[in-house]
């Protein structure tokens, strides 16, 4: 007789990222260290380093379904994210995998450029997203910039990330988290929209170049405890919580954009 399983299961479907710092490599080590069983399905490999992208490979889109349906038929999947999509297909591809296999909550981040500019989402790939990812979302991540291209209108202030959740919303997402790490000044200001009520997460804002990869773990986070059965606000709180001390307690690698900590968190009361 099989031994029940006890731990949770958590698929990155997104891009690598060579220098370790976002993507896939810094999705599994915030699973890790949150205590989720990590997987991933590649949809893209990059050369990169904390000063930028130097060379984007997208993956055939037969390779990212046979890695789906593998996880997906044998070890399952209690909550997915969603990172790099860079073209229409691959877009296409991946919702319907999630549709074929009812995995349960998807955490939907926006990627569209790095930290050093590359762009890594296709013009054309944009509305797809709109179309075919976000109304199949449990809660999808944008930060600012990516707000303000998913609604078509500028994002600069918190009545402007409030209005930007409504409107996020309305594609069919259940939940809207418009991340403010790119607001001048203050404390660093989150807001997440259900649908009806606004919720502010609110941290120290921490001066560092070392940011490389905060979108990815931040979502990956909230995806590691949505896995773990966490409702969706304490998700959110701890992944507030993760990537500040990701942020605050910087590794000081590169001479570029250089990571953030995935180990802080595990350290933060000692």
């Amino acid at each position: 007789m099989a031994e029940p399983r006890t731990i949770a299961r958590a698929l990155t479907i997104a891009g690598s990222d060579s220098g370790g710092g976002a993507g896939i490599q810094a999705d599994l080590k915030t699973f890790t260290v949150l205590g989720a069983y990590g997987m991933s399905a590649l949809t893209a490999i990059t050369a990169q380093n904390t000063l930028g992208v130097h060379g984007i490979y997208n993956l055939p889109l037969e390779a990212i379904e046979q890695q789906i349906d593998a996880v997906a038929t044998d070890l399952g999947i209690d909550a997915v994210k969603t990172g790099m999509l860079s073209q229409v297909p691959i877009i296409e591809t991946v919702a319907r995998k999630i549709k074929q296999h009812n995995i349960p909550n998807l955490v939907v981040d926006p990627v569209m450029v790095a930290k050093g500019g590359a762009k890594l989402l296709e013009n054309d790939s944009q509305q797809a997203m709109i179309e075919w990812l976000l109304p199949l979302a449990t809660v999808v991540t944008p930060n600012l910039p990516e707000a303000e291209v998913l609604t078509n209108r500028e994002v600069k202030t918190i009545q402007d990330m409030k209005e930007a959740a409504r409107r996020i919303h309305n594609f069919g997402a259940k939940y809207v988290v418009v991340k403010g790490g790119h607001l001048e000044g203050g404390d660093a200001l989150d807001i997440l929209f259900d649908g009806q009520t606004f919720e502010q997460f609110v941290s120290p804002r921490h001066e560092t170049k070392h940011t490389h990869g905060t979108g990815c773990t931040f979502s990956a986070a909230i995806t590691a405890e949505l896995a773990k059965g966490t409702p969706i606000r304490e998700a959110v709180a701890i992944a507030k919580e993760f990537i500040t001390c990701a942020i605050r307690d910087t590794l000081g690698l590169g001479t570029g954009h250089g990571p953030t900590n995935h180990w802080a968190y595990s350290n933060r009361n000692k």
